[in-house]
């Protein structure tokens, strides 16, 4: 059971995912207790992070050095994350807001491996624990749970039923 959360939250944080994670984190805080279910997301996304750090970050970068992808707002936003990235990576990680335009800026800006995993830890770990508290403390039947899930894999079963449309 902790393999396939494990696993589950790999492939809900690698690169672009397009299946959610907070259902699952909330039905395993039900099913396995807060801590447990928030450490092993945490792993799993950990893992992910690290995963696309290695296969992205030299070409984000790289792509990020050309002038023609470089316009000037975008520009003023990489010097407002070169501030503070550790602080902007634990801040997005901790919200609900997409993730990937953060971790992008992270590899634009060269951020190092094992800074950008602290942060990545540092702002899921806590999210993680809510939401698996939530889930232990509403003990989420198995019917409702998937009934919750049902309304974020509709971008996901869109791609797969029509993948020549764009999601929007």
């Amino acid at each position: 059971m902790l393999a396939i959360l494990f696993l589950y939250a790999f492939l809900s944080n690698v690169a672009l995912a397009v299946i959610p994670h907070e259902p699952v984190v909330v039905r395993y805080g039900s099913q396995i207790g807060v801590w447990p279910t928030a450490v092993i997301a945490t792993a799993g996304t950990v893992a992910a992070s690290w995963f696309d750090h290695r296969a992205f970050s030299r070409l984000i970068a790289r792509l990020a050095d050309r002038k023609e992808n470089s316009p000037g707002w975008l520009a003023w936003v990489r010097v407002q994350f070169a501030r503070a990235p550790f602080a902007v990576i634990v801040l997005s990680a901790l919200t609900p807001l997409p993730f990937f335009p953060f971790k992008a800026l992270a590899f634009a800006e060269r951020f190092p491996l094992v800074p950008y995993l602290g942060a990545v830890a540092l702002g899921r770990l806590p999210r993680y624990l809510l939401l698996a508290w939530l889930g232990y403390q509403l003990k989420v039947p198995a019917w409702v749970f998937l009934a919750m899930s049902l309304p974020f894999l509709i971008p996901t079963f869109k791609r797969w039923i029509c993948p020549w449309q764009s999601v929007s």
